[in-house]
């Protein structure tokens, strides 16, 4: 069998296993399902998403999944092609998202040889993956090549396992590697249907214990049971801005300045749902060992990051509690001083309310730290934010993948370092269909979340600087025009009120300056 017939099955195989949406970057070895995908693309048989470099085509992938809350697959040539993957493979697995890694390969025979652009792919991802598979042109026929993509996907989507996750399909490919076939009509293979497990009864939680529901970053099914069983239970919500429930009349605007108070201290039962990162109260109050903690759960292993677990269940319920439990949450977070002024705080609370209705991407850095602190309101914006492991790169690829997903103005709200480590998301081929962003950026000229940590003490001022602010100058407006995007510059909440009005026709920077960190 040939290369071009293998990138011709996968693509098809792709298709009939429901897979709507594929990012790519250029290279040779991956030509034949690049040629395939641009010919499937164009008889709108899937969606094609073509990006310059891998890394941030892993990004818009994982934006791309996440939003759609389907499996998304994102293809590369081999080599380091290949490895610029793992950033966004890290953050899929421990976040659950649904990618299949279509990786093209040399063949064995040429692997160890010293070949051009050729490296140990199989395995490349270790243990960041939920599966892994592989196929090759010179072994097998279409029917076992589609078999192995079908499985794949399903694997990845976690719709048997419960464990949603990227997956690897390592695809080796021998010269020639394509032919004028590749442009044809894909064959068509039978569609196959997963069904999903039936719901558990509910859980029923005993009445008494002083609770609170606690909302990581979450998907938005999840964020929403979590959020009706707090208002059903009269508990109050202390949800993370991309828990998808910060909302309603349970929500706590400030839980986290409340935690170590005393109403806080009386907690002795938290329902935790999602991937809770964003403080160390939280933190503390999980592994304080006379607080019961039980998992709202979505997938099979849901996170307990304070290992105490006692129950797990896809649902719970509970009578209402009516003693003043929830009230005295209310009048405490009442209570709490309020923001004025010019701050990344206040643009970020801004921004919260700018976008109610909307959908908001916020880099994982103090942005979102600030929005964990903005008032509770109706109608808020969609919210994400990559939490599964919390690093700041990929942030704008990640925000466009979301832009393509659901049809909703899009704002990003992140640091100068976090758009910094992702300029070329700001890069859109000639063709390429993108919906404009709106960027807000915190510009205090580095990495200001780290003074309030360890190592801000006095002691380490001499180094201080240097190895953790790692203050710069660029300037960030004209990076952003010199890429092609609009900039706006403000440095008032009044300017940015401005900014952040009207409809987007173009994605736009809109740059805060702020005191130097």
């Amino acid at each position: 069998m040939s290369s071009p017939v293998v990138a011709r099955t996968v693509v098809a195989a792709l298709r009939a296993a429901g897979v709507r949406d594929v990012v790519c970057s250029p290279g040779s070895r991956n030509g034949g399902l690049s040629l395939a995908l641009a010919a499937a693309h164009a008889r709108g048989d899937l969606r094609l998403h073509m990006v310059l470099d891998e890394r941030g085509a892993g990004f818009l992938a994982l934006g791309l999944a996440k939003g759609t809350s389907s499996t998304v697959a994102v293809v590369t040539t081999s080599g380091t092609a290949a490895a610029n993957l793992t950033p966004a493979v890290a953050e899929a697995f421990h976040a659950g998202v649904r990618l299949l890694l279509v990786t093209a390969d040399r063949p064995v025979s040429l692997h160890d040889s010293g070949a051009n652009q050729t490296t140990r792919q199989w395995g490349l991802f270790g243990d960041l993956v939920v599966g892994r598979a592989r196929i090759a042109s010179d072994s097998g026929d279409e029917a076992a090549w589609a078999f192995v993509v079908r499985r794949a996907v399903a694997l990845a989507s976690g719709v048997r396992t419960g464990r949603p996750g990227p997956v690897h399909l390592n695809v080796e490919l021998a010269e020639p590697l394509v032919d004028a076939d590749l442009l044809g009509p894909l064959n068509d293979l039978p569609v196959e249907h997963q069904g999903l497990p039936g719901a558990s009864a509910a859980y029923r939680l005993p009445t008494g214990p002083r609770t609170v529901v606690l909302v990581g970053d979450a998907t938005p099914d999840l964020g929403r049971r979590a959020r009706e069983l707090a208002e059903s239970a009269r508990w109050p919500l202390l949800a993370e801005p991309s828990s998808g429930a910060r909302t309603g009349q349970c929500a706590i605007t400030g839980y986290r300045l409340l935690l170590d108070e005393a109403v806080g201290q009386e907690i002795e039962r938290v329902v935790l749902a999602g991937h809770p990162t964003l403080s160390r109260p939280v933190t503390r109050l999980l592994r304080r060992p006379e607080v019961e903690v039980v998992l709202l759960a979505d997938r099979a292993l849901p996170d307990d990051p304070g290992q105490r677990a006692v129950v797990v269940a896809d649902r719970f319920e509970a009578e209402p509690d009516d003693s003043d439990w929830l009230a005295r949450w209310q009048a405490a977070d009442a209570a709490l001083d309020r923001l004025s002024g010019w701050s990344a705080r206040s643009v970020a609370e801004r921004v919260w309310q700018a976008c109610r209705g909307q959908q908001l991407v916020v880099g994982s850095s103090n942005g979102i730290r600030h929005l964990d602190l903005a008032p509770v309101v109706d109608d808020p914006p969609l919210t994400w934010a990559n939490r599964g492991l919390a690093g700041i790169d990929g942030t704008l690829h990640t925000a466009a993948g979301h832009a393509l997903a659901n049809d909703l103005p899009t704002t990003v709200l992140l640091g100068d370092l976090t758009f910094l480590h992702d300029l070329t998301g700001l890069v859109v081929g000639e063709g390429e269909r993108r919906r404009p962003l709106r960027i807000v950026v915190l510009d205090d000229h580095g990495g200001a979340i780290f003074s309030g940590l360890e190592q801000g003490d006095a002691a380490y001022a001499e180094h201080f600087s240097r190895v953790f602010t790692t203050p710069q100058q660029v300037d960030v407006a004209e990076v952003a025009r010199g890429l092609g995007a609009g900039v706006v510059e403000v440095s008032s909440l009044e300017e940015l009120d401005v900014a952040l009005g009207g409809e987007l026709q173009r994605t736009t920077v809109v740059v805060c300056r702020l005191p130097a960190c």
